[in-house]
């Protein structure tokens, strides 16, 4: 089968697990025979193409006023709202993809993340009257921002800035011919909106992508390290852990932070915590990570679609402790040693931390629950369900 995936971003250019969940299955679809291309962005002003691992993946101009990506300081207002007008139907980037789209093609185009690409490479796909899948992996088509949060809260209803930036995603969904969510939370939070309305449905998960072998103890026998992954910023929750560390009573106890955020908030982290139990990483690889971690904090305060952190803490052997937030309590519950807490709730969250601490032999007996749970997230059984998807079983 000739497959074309669409993400915003692919890997080595990549900012959170989207993109690294898009390019475990293109891998893994490539491995199994099927001739798969990628369509994504890059910062360059010119088009590109390269082979990685057996997939083509074409790399295009961002088509807009800035590059959003660089984790640099905000733009202006202006410069953000003529970016997100620009992205209500980017034509120039519809017709780049257009031009892929005649050279390579597909049985089927499979979309993903659509940030930078907008809704209008949909118009693209069914002009040629080619099948278009779309997985939803955030909250782009109803959303501006992508994340359904917004000053610190999570959206109860959406706001008229995304209405009107966003009220032509809703028509162009019905474009579609087969949905796929990652999560259950993200299809019921588009269908009940009526996006993608008599279109089959179904919920596949991302493949876990990462198993490690634990280090060698570096720490005491009854000290407990906690570990946080990811993206440091607030709707991360990384300041919900960090308050929760200074209500323990229990001191037997570290906490080690990968990943890396904006400067200045980052700094202004490390000003008011400062407790020499806390360990600031930096960019971590997931493998080191787990291997020096005992219980993971899956802290996200916004509604994350799926968390990989959790996927990847059980399938590394580890326990967790999670925000209720998203979709992230549909797979807590396969752990084996997993607690949940009101997301924000820094005071619950100490006391779960303080529990565990004192059951430590406990909470090093993580990973899946159940021994088979873990093929749920394997590329062979991943791979095969969205191939049933592009020939039409769902």
């Amino acid at each position: 089968m000739r497959i074309l995936m669409i993400n915003t971003l692919y890997p080595p250019i990549s900012v959170g697990g989207a993109e690294k969940s898009v390019c475990l299955l293109a891998e893994a679809l490539a491995r199994s025979g099927d001739q798969v291309a990628v369509v994504s962005l890059h910062p360059e002003p010119h088009e590109s193409v390269e082979s990685r691992n057996n997939v083509r993946v074409y790399r295009l101009p961002m088509d807009n006023r800035y590059w959003p990506f660089d984790g640099s300081e905000k733009p202006r207002k202006v410069d953000r709202l003529l970016w997100h007008m620009g992205e209500v139907w980017n034509v120039r980037a519809a017709e780049r993809v257009g031009r892929i789209l005649d050279l390579e093609r597909p049985d089927v185009v499979h979309s993903n993340n659509l940030c930078g690409f907008s809704v209008a490479v949909w118009r693209e796909v069914k002009k040629r009257k080619i099948r278009l899948v779309h997985t939803l992996r955030d909250y782009y088509l109803l959303c501006s921002r992508s994340a359904l949060f917004r000053e610190g809260s999570v959206c109860e209803r959406r706001c008229r800035d995304c209405k009107a930036l966003t009220a032509n995603r809703k028509p162009a969904s019905q474009l579609v011919d087969a949905v796929v969510s990652i999560s259950e939370y993200v299809l019921n939070c588009h269908t009940h909106s009526k996006y993608f309305s008599g279109a089959p449905s179904a919920v596949i998960y991302n493949i876990g992508g990462t198993h490690t072998v634990p280090s060698p103890k570096s720490h005491r026998e009854d000290t407990l390290v906690f570990g946080c992954i990811g993206r440091l910023e607030d709707e991360k929750g990384i300041r919900v852990v960090l308050e929760a560390t200074e209500r323990l009573s229990m001191s037997n106890w570290r906490l080690r932070i990968a990943g890396v955020g904006l400067d200045g908030y980052v700094d202004a982290l490390k000003e008011r915590f400062t407790d020499p139990r806390i360990e600031w990483l930096g960019f971590t690889s997931p493998q080191q990570f787990y291997a020096s971690i005992d219980v993971t904090i899956v802290s996200s305060v916004w509604p994350e679609p799926l968390s990989r952190t959790v996927i990847e803490t059980f399938a590394s052997g580890k326990s967790a402790i999670c925000a209720r937030s998203g979709g992230i309590p549909e797979i807590a519950n396969m752990g084996r040693v997993v607690a949940t807490y009101p997301a924000k709730d820094s005071q619950l969250l100490s006391q779960i931390m303080d529990q565990a601490m004192q059951n430590v032999d406990l909470w090093r007996s993580g990973g899946f629950r159940n021994a088979n749970a873990g093929s749920l997230f394997e590329d062979g059984s991943i791979s095969a369900s969205y191939r049933g998807v592009y020939q039409g079983a769902c």
